[in-house]
């Protein structure tokens, strides 16, 4: 098994987090901690910080924008400027674009309804360090749970994302609305990943993939690589 140290942020409403430290354990081995929002510091060692799914703060606002302001988020923004990588699902995504960490926002799905069921992916970006394990593989399944997960970004931006490789996840089948059928998007330095598809729902075959343990596994490796 792949060593890594992680965290995971627990917001008020969210219910994905210990799916996610549970997803992290059984993919890669490593345990991971539980960070409650008030935590005004993270440890700088840390190799991953996930930003898990649920409904922060009630979705009060907008969804993610007051998880957003969260004294941890602070330390999320330091470490990602680090070069510590970085992981929003779902919830976590949102809070990711509402912190000005990733561009664009999440819309209410376009048919809105709350969606959830198992999706393909297409693996658009198989050279970062979220997806290097997925070896050359062209597709992923894993779940969708959301009401918001309409990715919208300005054409501009849109050409931006594609034309840099920064779009990561593609949804086969768009349950969403999203702009580009994107599923998942990462920051131009590579280390900062929001994804609506939940990784932490199928990461062993029991849950009817195990392809979101190829995501974790990914990052766990990069932390094996030289700086």
């Amino acid at each position: 098994m792949l060593d890594m140290k992680s965290a995971v942020i627990v917001f008020p409403g969210s219910n994905c987090d210990r799916d996610c430290a549970v997803a992290i354990e059984r993919s890669t081995g490593s345990k991971a901690q539980m960070v409650w929002h008030a935590q005004s510091r993270l440890d700088d060692g840390l190799d991953l910080i996930v930003l898990p799914g649920g409904f922060s703060y009630g979705d009060y606002l907008r969804c993610g924008a007051m998880a957003s302001l969260s004294p941890v988020m602070a330390e999320v923004r330091r470490l990602a400027d680090r070069g510590t990588a970085v992981v929003g699902i779902c919830n976590g995504f949102q809070v990711l674009c509402e912190a000005g960490m990733l561009p664009g926002a999440l819309l209410r799905n376009s048919g809105l309804k709350y969606v959830c069921k198992p999706v393909t992916l297409d693996i658009v970006n198989s050279q970062t360090r979220f997806t290097s394990a997925y070896a050359g593989r062209r597709e992923a399944v894993m779940t969708v749970g959301n009401g918001e997960g309409n990715y919208f970004a300005d054409e501009a931006t849109l050409d931006r994302l594609e034309g840099e490789g920064q779009v990561v996840f593609r949804y086969a089948d768009n349950p969403n609305g999203s702009a580009r059928a994107i599923a998942g998007i990462m920051n131009g330095k590579g280390n900062v990943l929001g994804l609506m598809p939940h990784p932490d729902r199928a990461f062993e075959s029991d849950l009817g993939s195990a392809d979101g343990a190829l995501l974790f596994q990914s990052v766990a490796a990069s932390t094996l690589q030289p700086a």
